[in-house]
This record gives structure tokens, C-alpha cells and sequence, in this order.
């Protein structure tokens, strides 16, 4: 998040090349003895008309700091996460607090939301995921300076608080998945040690401190592994970084601390270090096959003001002049976004510049979505930083910064689309993306800090989508996390995963969106699912969702 050695930026003409247009090859043939499974069909309803923009709808619902002026490190705000909570079709949402009472939003239909108060606050990360393998999403939150709270769902609508046997950590980001193949989820957290060190003292100075930790569950308790002492971590994800198709671990730190990596080898974790750039202080992580090729790219964001007009340049040089200007000579860190691709060989190259992702200004949470439903995934992060030691010289101590929606060109370039109406100045902290009106397009829903959460209503004049829930009951999995979706189509093949959680403290419904252009036929369905097995599904219609049990 802050504190950069270098600080550099300057004037950039991006060359934007031509969409190549290329016959889609026909689906690949199927292997044998599939794993059979049961589909069920739903209508997306699509609006008889568009407005081709989105709408902002403002929720009730704020996250506050403890007090006023806000201060390092109540600036960082909280997450947002979104997921059927009640099984009634409709997504819900759930918000960390940092001041307030974390709070449940439930979807009634129609973009309007009930809202309920949890007696749980002082949090940070939010996710929804089946922790204890009966079929209905609970809540994790992590805090600033405790542990997990685990609000189990008892299935009539209410949830009561409980303990994660074994996880007893403190943290600050977390990622679920099954990350050594049993079939249970298993969870990683990272502690942000700054702020545990500026708020609990010698308490934390002078104890084991916290890091990086792998927790494995077996038979309902988890059993922890120390992966690293020290963590400055704002996100952690959980991709396929040797293409072996197991999930490893990706931390990403603030400060001068290097982001960390681990593999996935025989039963243990081996640290790596796949890649020769990483942002300097990574607030936020996604991935996504940006260009389909079928290969996915993990995009971080960092601080690069997205502009070198003068009155950018005013509210934040103040800031960078108190700034240290030490960088190590083998450090791997740049100050901006990367955009990590993967080659034919395996090494990974940093192509933010060029594709146009490498500034977006003070960044928090950042995702991949295709928001415009043309095949190819865009790009959306929230801006916005409050911070008395850090821009006092600035009004209400708040650099005040647009949200910036990204449009992927049609070949994994991206360009802005200021006409989509997702400029907002309201300071996003958290941030995700669904369908929440059960309309075939993906919605956007920011956790602001002092301000309302915004609901931003996807109008646009696009293609259709396609959506797929996995329902794996009698697994500990049973939302099929970690699960690979490729949709082929008569304009190609689109590939999306199944995750509990990306961008900064954020989680992802387990809902998967396709965006379909106009004009295009879905083909086939093809599901690998964490284990590994693989179904098929036929006979697909634009505008539908499908629940796939297996």
C-alpha cells in the first residue's frame, strides 16, 4: 500500500493494435467416462432495453473508522463479498466494518437489499464459503488485530458465531480452496505486521508474531503450518503457478516486503519465485485469460497516479517527497500494476505497459470481469486514499481519485471506458462483481470508506451471458472451489474459475459469469473439477443459469 523506494512515471503513447480475428477452432474431443451430473435450467431475464452505461445505486449501508481524523492504518477500509447465503436464488452480500457492525445485506429482488447487523466488528477480509461441508455458505471475517470469526450458517436464515478449531492466528487476508486434494477446504491467512505492531506494541514486538500460515483440514480441525514468520499481506490467491494443476500460494505484501510465493510438492510447500517483476507494495490480486488463449494472466495493483496532469501531480508529490528512496539492486519490485503472463516455457514476463494496466492510481481492490459481455474479460479497480499523516495538504486529509473501468480491446489489451459511468470519487476499498439482478450481466458492489456502498447496476448494450453454479454435495467442498469452467462457443473458447475470494480483502461468488457477443451460440461445457475429474454439458442456450450437480 504505501511507502515506496522509487517513484517513477512519466508520459506514455500506448499503441493499440487491431483485434485479430480468427476462425474458432470446434471444441476439442471428449475424454472417456466422464462424471456424469444433473443440470438445471433457469432464465436470465435481459432488460427489453439498455441504457448502455451503468447506474449507481447508493446501499445502506457505511463502513467508518474508529474515530476521526482517520490514521494509518483505519486508511485501509474493509471488504465486500458476495454469495447466495439463503439458497433462494438471488445473491446476497456481506460487508466488514472496521467502526460499525459488519452487516448482511439480503437480496429481495429488484436491486433492493435488507439489511442485518452482525455482532462483529473491527474487521477486515470477507468471505462466503462452506466451511464445514453441509451444502449452505457460512462467513469468515479476519480483524485488525485478532484472529477469524466464523459465523456458521444454520440454515433457517440465521447464522450463529463459532470457532475454526485450529486457526487461532492473527490475520488480515485469507484464501479457502482444497489445497491438497482430500476434498476439504483448506485456508492460508497472512498477518499485516505494521499495523499490529502500531497498534498492539511490545505485545506483538516481543511475541512469536504471526506471518504466513497454511491451515489443513482434517476431520473438521485444522491443523496449521508456519510458512513464513514476518507478512505485510493485503492479498493472497491460490493459482496454478507451474501449470500442474494443483493450486499453490501467492501472497502479496505492502512496504519493501516481496510479495511470496510457495509450490504445492508431495505433501509439503516449497517457496519460489516465479517472477522477475512484482508490484512494489501489492494491495490486490486477480486472475483471469485475458486474452483467451486459454492460459490465465494474475494481475496485481499498486500506486501509479493514472494521470500527470498538474493538479494529479500536486496532491501526490507532497506525499512522495517523505517518502524513502532506497531500492536494492536485485529487487523485483516497480512501483505500478503488473499484468504476469505466462510463456510456452513457463517463466512469466510483466506486460502491464503494454497491454495498459500499469497505472490506476491509489489502488485497492482490482478484478477481472466481462462486463460488457463480449467474450473477453475488462478490468475494474477502486481508487481513493484517507490518511492524516499522509495528505494532511489535501482537504479532509483524502486524495480523492476516480474508480477506473478498463475495456479489454479484443485481444488482451485494454484501454478506458469513461462512458460506462464507473468513475466514482466515494474512496472503494473492497470490491465485487455479480449478477445481481439475475439479468446475464455482472453488477459491481464497493465497500467505500466513510462513504454509502455503491451498487453499480450494469446497463450496457452487450451480448448475453451464461452462468454456472457446481453443486459437489457429500465432498467438503461442495462449491467446487478450485474447479475449471471452459465454455466453447461459436466465437471461441472462454475459461473462468471457480474461487472464494480475489482483489483486496474481497470474496468472489462461486456463481460463474460468461459473457457471450452478440450473435455467438454456446457450444459445450466443459468442467474439470478440483479433483480432477471432468464433465460435460450439451445443448446450451445464451441467457440461461446453470446449477450443475455432480
Amino acid at each position: 500500500m504505501l511507502y515506496p523506494s522509487i517513484f517513477r512515471w512519466g508520459l506514455i503513447l500506448l499503441l493499440v493494435l487491431p483485434a485479430c480475428q480468427t476462425q474458432p477452432a470446434a471444441p476439442p474431443s471428449k475424454v472417456e467416462n466422464p462424471v456424469p451430473v444433473q443440470v438445471s435450467q433457469s432464465v436470465l431475464t435481459k432488460p427489453a432495453s439498455c441504457a448502455d452505461t451503468f447506474v449507481t445505486h447508493t446501499l445502506d449501508y457505511t463502513t467508518t473508522a474508529r474515530s476521526e481524523p482517520i490514521r494509518l492504518f483505519e486508511s485501509n477500509g474493509s471488504g465486500v463479498a458476495i454469495g447466495d447465503l439463503d439458497g433462494d436464488g438471488r445473491l446476497d452480500l456481506a460487508f466488514a466494518n472496521l467502526g460499525g457492525a459488519n452487516t448482511i445485506l439480503w437480496n429481495e429482488g429488484n436491486l433492493t437489499f435488507r439489511p442485518e447487523a452482525l455482532d462483529d466488528t473491527d474487521s477486515r477480509a470477507v468471505n462466503m464459503v462452506d466451511v464445514d461441508g453441509d451444502n449452505r455458505l457460512d462467513i469468515v471475517f479476519t480483524h485488525r488485530t485478532a484472529g477469524l470469526s466464523y459465523w456458521r450458517n444454520t440454515g433457517s436464515g440465521g447464522f450463529v458465531r463459532e470457532t475454526l478449531p485450529g486457526v487461532y492466528q492473527l490475520a488480515y487476508a485469507m484464501a479457502w480452496g482444497d489445497l491438497n486434494g482430500d476434498n476439504a477446504l483448506d485456508l492460508v491467512t497472512g498477518s499485516y505486521d505494521a499495523e499490529l505492531n502500531q497498534e498492539l506494541g511490545n505485545t506483538f514486538l516481543f511475541s512469536a508474531g504471526a506471518g504466513i500460515f497454511y491451515y489443513e483440514q482434517q476431520a473438521g480441525k485444522f491443523i496449521p503450518q508456519r510458512l513464513a514468520k514476518e507478512a505485510q499481506s493485503l492479498a493472497i490467491i491460490l493459482p496454478d503457478l507451474n501449470a500442474d494443476g494443483r493450486p499453490d500460494i501467492l501472497v502479496g505484501n505492502d512496504f519493501d516486503m516481496r510479495d511470496a510465493a510457495w509450490l504445492r510438492e508431495g505433501v509439503g510447500w516449497t517457496a519460489t519465485n516465479p517472477f522477475a517483476a512484482t508490484s512494489h507494495s501489492t494491495m490486490s490480486y486477480d486472475t483471469g485469460d485475458t486474452d483467451n488463449d486459454g492460459a490465465p494472466e494474475i494481475a496485481s495493483v499498486d500506486m501509479k497516479p493514472y494521470g500527470v496532469e498538474v493538479k494529479t501531480l500536486v496532491s501526490w508529490l507532497p506525499m512522495m517527497a517523505t517518502m524513502p528512496q532506497q531500492h536494492e539492486a536485485d529487487d523485483p519490485q516497480v512501483m505500478e500494476n503488473v499484468l504476469q503472463v505466462r510463456h510456452a516455457q513457463g517463466e512469466f514476463t510483466n506486460e502491464a505497459l503494454s497491454r495498459g494496466l500499469d497505472a490506476t492510481g491509489w489502488s485497492w481492490s482490482a478484478k477481472f470481469g466481462d462486463l460488457d459481455n463480449d467474450g473477453f474479460l475488462d478490468f475494474y479497480v477502486v481508487n481513493g486514499m484517507i490518511a492524516y499523516e499522509l495528505f494532511h495538504h489535501l482537504p479532509s486529509d483524502e486524495l480523492v481519485e476516480q474508480n477506473q473501468a478498463l475495456r479489454n480491446l479484443g485481444d488482451g489489451n485494454f484501454a478506458p471506458a469513461p462512458g460506462w459511468n464507473l468513475g466514482s470519487t466515494a474512496s472503494g476499498r473492497g470490491m465485487s462483481m455479480a449478477d445481481l439482478d439475475n439479468d446475464g450481466d455482472l453488477d459491481i458492489v464497493v465497500n467505500n470508506l466513510r462513504s454509502p456502498a455503491q451498487l453499480f447496476e450494469n446497463q450496457l448494450c452487450g451480448g448475453s451471458g451464461l452462468e454456472v453454479e457446481l453443486n459437489w454435495p457429500g465432498s467438503g467442498n461442495t462449491r467446487a472451489l478450485g474447479g475449471l469452467l471452459i465454455l466453447h462457443t461459436s466465437a471461441g473458447s472462454f475459461t473462468r474459475d471457480v474461487r472464494a475470494g480475489s482483489g483486496y480483502l474481497s470474496g468472489d461468488p462461486a456463481r460463474v459469469h460468461f459473457g457471450l457477443p452478440a450473435g455467438a451460440t454456446p457450444q459445450r461445457l466443459d468442467i474439470r473439477w478440483p479433483d480432477g475429474k471432468v464433465s460435460y454439458v450439451d445443448a446450451l442456450t445464451p441467457q440461461m443459469l446453470l446449477a450443475i450437480k455432480r
